[in-house]
Formats: structure tokens, sequence, C-alpha cells
């Protein structure tokens, strides 16, 4: 049985996508610990990120790289954080964070029904800082 994850790869259930490319998509979190928190998620159901080969491994983490440098100039945060819990969905998964303390890392903390305005808002500021640096995989 697919992923939830695969299912909103798939378009079968919604997704705010900012990334899409041929190994992975990244997509705001339904349930942001701050604002643009995003989700970078391969296309292939791997449960565990160790089991995850190298290579696929090596471009999550670029495209997080890209994220996060994006949300630097979206919003501003003093870090961006970044997590691999997998908890949650057997779908690898890495939550890309902007954060202005550690605290703010906390799932404890996140946000159980955010305004789509503000999620909307969110994903749009975090494509428009992915379009200026000219990211190649920016999802409309």
């Amino acid at each position: 049985m697919p992923t939830i994850f695969t299912r909103i790869i798939d378009g079968e259930f919604p997704g705010r996508f900012v990334w899409r490319d041929d190994e992975c998509v990244a997509f705001l979190s339904i349930n942001p610990l701050q604002p643009g928190h995003t989700l970078v998620v391969p296309r292939a159901e791997v449960d565990h990120w160790i089991d995850l080969p190298v290579e696929l491994n090596a471009h999550l983490m670029r495209v997080a790289h890209v994220i996060g440098t994006a949300q630097m100039i979206a919003f501003t945060p003093n870090r961006v954080g970044l997590i691999i819990a997998g908890l949650e969905v057997p779908h690898v998964h890495l939550h890309v964070v902007p954060i202005r303390r550690e605290a703010d890392l906390s799932f404890a903390n996140a946000e159980l029904s955010p305004a789509p305005e503000a999620l909307d808002d969110a994903a749009q500021r975090l494509r428009a800082a992915l379009s200026d640096a000219d990211a190649s995989g920016v999802s409309e």
C-alpha cells in the first residue's frame, strides 16, 4: 500500500509543493513547526534514511540545502534546522525548518490547524525565493 507521501506525490492528496525533480519533491508540512517548514521526500518509498542509496541521500541533502538557503531569504530566521526522524510516516523525509531558537525544532510545538492562507503564503514566499535563486526544481 502506498504511503501518504506517495499519495501526495501522485496527486491523490493535495500538497503545497515548492520543488519537484526526477528523484524527489519538497512540500510544506501540514503541521508546521514554524512558517515555511518543508519536507524533502524521495519519490522512492524507502522507510529508513540509512537504507537510501548513497547517491539519493546526497541528492536529498543537496535539495534540502537549496530549500534551506531559500528559507533564509524568505523567512529571515536565525538558522535553518534539519531533522530526519521518520517515526510518523514510513517514508524517508527531511524536515527543513526555519528557526529562531532550538526549541522551534520541537514537534510538541507543531501547529495542528494552520490557516490555509498562511500555508499558501509560506509556499509562495519560498517558491519566490527559489525562483530568484534560479533553482532548477521550483514547483508552481
